[in-house]
C-alpha cells in the first residue's frame, strides 16, 4: 500500500459556505481553508514550490543553506519545507512577529534573526540579500520567485475552478507577497475572463500581519496590477472585528488578514446578486493568541 508523504497533504484544502455572515442574499460567499495545510497556512504551497523547483533546476541541492524575509508565515512554511527535504534555514524576521510565529519556526529547526520593527520587512529582505552577497547562504526570494505565483496557478486557481464547478464570479483575496492573487487570477481569467479579481491592501496606519502596501521600491517583482479588477483598502478595525466574527459566528478561526477578506466580500456582496464569491482564509487564529487580537 502507498502512504502519502507530508508534502503530498499540502492543497486540496476545503471551500466551505459562509452559513451566518452573508444574511439575507441571493450572493454564496466561499471560503478556502488554507490554515488546513500542514505548516497551517497557505504559504505551504509557494515555500515548498520554491525548494522543489529551484532544486529541479539545480540551483540548490540538499543540505544548502537559504535565507528568506518573512513576517511569519512564509517562514513557518519554508522552516517545514526545509526540515522536509534537508536544506538548511535562516529567517529573517520583524521582531513585531508573534511569539508563536517565532517559535514555530524555530521548532521546525531553522535559525531565525529578528530585525526591529521599524526596519520592518523591508530591513528584513536587504539583510538577506546582504547575507547572500556574502555567501551565507541562498534567497529564495519569494517577492520575485515566479515559483511563488505558479505554486497558485496550478493549485490554488484549479482547486477553486473544480469545487465551484466554473461558477466563480468574484475572488477576494488580502495582498503581501502578491503570490496567492497573482497565481489565482492568471488561472481564473483563463479559464473565464469575466472573473473579477479584487486585491486588498491596508489603509495608511493599519497594521495587519499578512497584508502589506508597498513602497514603489519594494513593490514584489512577481505584482502586476493589470491581473487586479480593483483594490480596495483596508481598515485594521474592520480586518480584526470580521476575523472575531468568522470565528463566533461561523467556527472559522484565522488571522486578520483573513479577517480583512472576508470583510471585502461581505461589502462587495451588498452590491451584487446571484454571484460566488471566493476569498482565502489564508492561516489560523493560533498564531495570533498571543498578540490579544482575539481578547
Amino acid at each position: 500500500m502507498e502512504y502519502p508523504t507530508i508534502d503530498q497533504c499540502i492543497g486540496n484544502t476545503r471551500l466551505v459556505k459562509l452559513q451566518r455572515m452573508p444574511g439575507n442574499t441571493s450572493n454564496i460567499i466561499l471560503a478556502k481553508l488554507e490554515g488546513d495545510n500542514p505548516a497551517g497556512s497557505v504559504k505551504d504551497r509557494p515555500a515548498t514550490s520554491m525548494i522543489v523547483n529551484a532544486q529541479a533546476r539545480g540551483d540548490i541541492k540538499p543540505g544548502d543553506h537559504l535565507i528568506e524575509a518573512t513576517s511569519g508565515n512564509t517562514g513557518i512554511a519554508l522552516a517545514m519545507a526545509a526540515a522536509m527535504m534537508g536544506y538548511q534555514m535562516t529567517l529573517i524576521m520583524p521582531d513585531s512577529a508573534t511569539i508563536e510565529r517565532k517559535m514555530a519556526v524555530r521548532a521546525y529547526g531553522a535559525e531565525l534573526i529578528e530585525v526591529s520593527a521599524e526596519q520592518g520587512m523591508e530591513g528584513a529582505r536587504d539583510l538577506a540579500m546582504h547575507m547572500q552577497s556574502k555567501g551565507l547562504g541562498v534567497v529564495l526570494d519569494q517577492f520575485n520567485n515566479t515559483d511563488n505565483s505558479l505554486s497558485h496557478f496550478q493549485g490554488t486557481g484549479p482547486e477553486i475552478w473544480r469545487d465551484t464547478n466554473g461558477e466563480v464570479t468574484h475572488f477576494v483575496s488580502s495582498m503581501g507577497t502578491t503570490g496567492t492573487i497573482m497565481g489565482v487570477s492568471a488561472y481564473l481569467k483563463s479559464q473565464k475572463r469575466e472573473v473579477q479579481i479584487i486585491g486588498l491592501q491596508p489603509e495608511d496606519g493599519a497594521s495587519i500581519p499578512g497584508i502589506r502596501r508597498w513602497s514603489p521600491a519594494y513593490l514584489p517583482g512577481i505584482f502586476d496590477q493589470k491581473n487586479i479588477d480593483q483594490i480596495i483598502d483596508i481598515s485594521q478595525k474592520n480586518a480584526e472585528h470580521t476575523m472575531r466574527r468568522l470565528a463566533r459566528e461561523e467556527g472559522i478561526f484565522c488571522g486578520a488578514s483573513a479577517g480583512g477578506a472576508v470583510f471585502a466580500a461581505l461589502e462587495l456582496s451588498k452590491t451584487l446578486e446571484n454571484s460566488v464569491i471566493v476569498t482565502i482564509i489564508c492561516d489560523r487564529g493560533d498564531r495570533y493568541l498571543s498578540s490579544g487580537v482575539y481578547a
